[in-house]
């Protein structure tokens, strides 16, 4: 498992956490577009895909950014990572 990390996801939309496995040679905009459909598939389209969806650090609060791979950002097992439209 070195090339995933363990996170914790909060969805606040739909008052769910997820723990989910991320893959560290995937930038963070592909990683969005992953969850956002796992998610709307999960919640039987309760939770709605969109292209506006934005991924935080639920401690420092940093915003990704979408061009960045996710081996170079600081999530790194047991982060817990919100993620919002």
């Amino acid at each position: 498992m070195n090339n995933k990390v363990l996170v914790k996801l909060i969805v606040p939309e739909i008052d769910n956490t997820f723990d989910v496995y991320l893959p560290i040679n995937k930038k963070i905009g592909n990683i969005i577009n992953l969850l956002n459909k796992a998610i709307n598939e999960i919640t039987d389209n309760v939770f709605p895909i969109s292209s506006n969806n934005k991924l935080y650090n639920s401690v420092t609060k940093k915003k990704y950014e979408p061009d960045v791979l996710l081996a170079y950002s600081d999530i790194r097992n047991g982060t817990t990572l919100i993620l919002i439209s």
